[in-house]
């Protein structure tokens, strides 16, 4: 499986909403329109606006309000990327050069605002208002998970109950604004709404599992980062979180110091065998299968066409992939 595959259904639209998306970054300020067309040029897999044309191409006929859904969507990511960027003193960005890296923080940030207005805008100036509702109510929840998670992990403090909490509104809420607004696009049916906002967060939260537990079981995880970076990184995710209500308290408290240590390689392997010998690899994998059910189980209803099948071997995918 691969993305080939389930883009085959929208790759003429793919291609039109690049010119809009293109459009939507222009700037009158010279230098600005030149670091946003070093943005577009940065060719990312599309995951998310593939996702609203999609949903919107299943659920009915894809118009001018997807494709500008589908802006709004990349503009909101990207800025938060621009930011993360900042944040993390990152600088490679999908094999480019990072805008902090090439033009310093300030102009990073300053062009994360810009994105940012220019995506409330573009919603604003087309009377897409409840592209806006969903979209700011996705910025919410991605605030308030980031604040979360570092507070949680000064101490290495994160239950179950937390860590699904923060995946869901970290990651799957990104995931269910795109179902939700191509659906918007083209329907008015709050049923059907619903229906495919569950979907994008059932498949969001299955995305962060699944990444997490690459961390374990893979190479590298979908976002390039190396086998064991979150163990480096002092976080704790589900496959540890679990394998600790398992496992003898001295067991658990060793590896919890390794962590808070900052794993090092050669203590990553002990750290792995740990979770899969008290459970927690299995445990991640049912996990993920259990919300890979709940996002196939809400296409369900859909008419069988080439886009609901997309949507139905996008979860696979996510399932599948093995980096």
């Amino acid at each position: 499986m691969n993305l080939r595959d389930i883009i085959q259904p929208i790759e003429q639209e793919l291609d039109t909403f690049n010119d809009h998306f293109r459009e939507a970054m222009k700037s009158k300020v010279a230098f600005v329109d030149i670091i946003a067309r070093y943005i577009v040029n940065q060719k990312g897999k599309k995951i998310r606006p593939t996702l609203v044309l999609l949903t919107a191409k299943a659920c009915g006929e894809i118009n001018d309000s997807t494709y500008r859904g589908a802006s709004l969507v990349e503009i909101l990511h990207t800025a938060t990327l621009i930011h993360d960027d900042v944040v993390d003193d990152a600088d490679t960005r999908r094999g480019f050069a990072s805008i902090n890296a090439v033009w310093k923080n300030k102009i990073a940030v300053l062009m994360g605002d810009y994105m940012l207005a220019k995506g409330l805008l573009l919603s604003l100036d087309n009377n897409d208002f409840q592209f806006l509702k969903i979209t700011s109510d996705a910025v919410r929840r991605m605030s308030e998970a980031e604040i979360l998670q570092i507070a949680k992990s000064r101490d290495l403090d994160l239950d179950e109950t937390t860590y699904f909490k923060i995946i869901s509104d970290k990651t799957a809420s990104l995931l269910s604004t795109c179902t939700q607004i191509g659906a918007a696009s083209v329907s008015h049916d709050q049923e059907l709404l619903q229906r495919m906002r569950d979907f994008g967060e059932n498949l969001g939260m299955v995305f962060q599992i699944r990444d997490d537990l690459l961390d374990y079981v893979g190479r590298k995880s979908i976002t390039g980062k190396p086998t064991g970076l979150d163990m480096k990184e002092k976080k704790l995710t589900l496959p540890l979180i679990y394998s600790f209500t398992q496992a003898p308290r001295g067991q658990s408290r060793q590896i919890l110091h390794i962590i808070k240590n900052g794993a090092r390689k050669k203590e990553l392997q002990h750290v792995v065998e740990f979770a899969h010998e008290f459970g927690g690899i299995e445990y991640t994998v049912k996990k993920a299968q259990h919300y890979s059910s709940l996002a196939l189980a809400a296409l369900e209803p859909l008419p069988l066409t080439p886009a609901k099948e997309s949507l139905t071997k996008f979860v696979e995918f996510v399932m599948e992939r093995s980096k």
